[in-house]
């Protein structure tokens, strides 16, 4: 994957947000109102070299709005990041590698380093949430479901997100951690 092309066609953030169809308050509001912790922006900076976030989405994706936000304003606070955005349903081919249960579910987040090599990916939710959502989605009502995880973003306000994309930033790039000659960095 030519992830420098894609980063090259890719939306940035803002630009993403004003061109929305869909939803543009909400992504608005959500980025003002985010609230980053000293700790996201320290872990951002440490690492010491600036990283790409690639974010495949669409505006009317409700995870989406409670999550990308975060992202952005941590980038945008740490001066260590940027974010751009791929639209999902302009790029299936990409979004086909990143399918989470058979299914082209959004947004993913794709942490690549300065030479534009990925470290990792995240999405479509918080982990503790993507379990709860698998479970309950099997036996609650999807008018019922989506309140419920609207209000878990509301409580975790963005932490989970953090914590979990801020992982990413200290793997070593996959084409190297991937490498057969280079078992010790798998472990790392």
């Amino acid at each position: 994957m030519d992830f420098r092309a894609l980063w090259e066609r890719a939306l940035p953030y803002h630009q993403f947000v004003q061109e929305a169809a869909n939803n543009r308050d909400l992504w608005t509001g959500m980025y003002r109102i985010a609230r980053i912790p000293d700790w996201a922006v320290a872990e951002a900076r440490s690492t010491g070299t600036k990283h790409h976030i690639l974010v495949i989405a669409e505006d009317w994706c409700g995870d989406g709005t409670n999550t990308i936000p975060y992202i952005a304003k941590l980038a945008d606070l740490s001066r260590a990041q940027e974010v751009r955005v791929l639209r999902r349903d302009e790029h299936p081919t990409v979004i086909d590698r990143y399918l989470t249960d058979g299914a082209r579910a959004i947004p993913i987040v794709i942490v690549l380093d300065r030479e534009f090599r990925e470290l990792g990916h995240w999405g479509p939710r918080p982990e503790v949430l993507q379990a709860w959502v698998q479970v309950a989605r099997k036996t609650a009502d999807k008018a019922r479901l989506y309140p419920r995880i609207r209000r878990w973003y509301a409580t975790d306000k963005g932490q989970s997100t953090l914590r979990e994309v801020l992982e990413l930033f200290q793997r070593a790039p996959k084409a190297v951690r991937d490498h057969p000659s280079a078992p010790a960095l798998a472990a790392g």
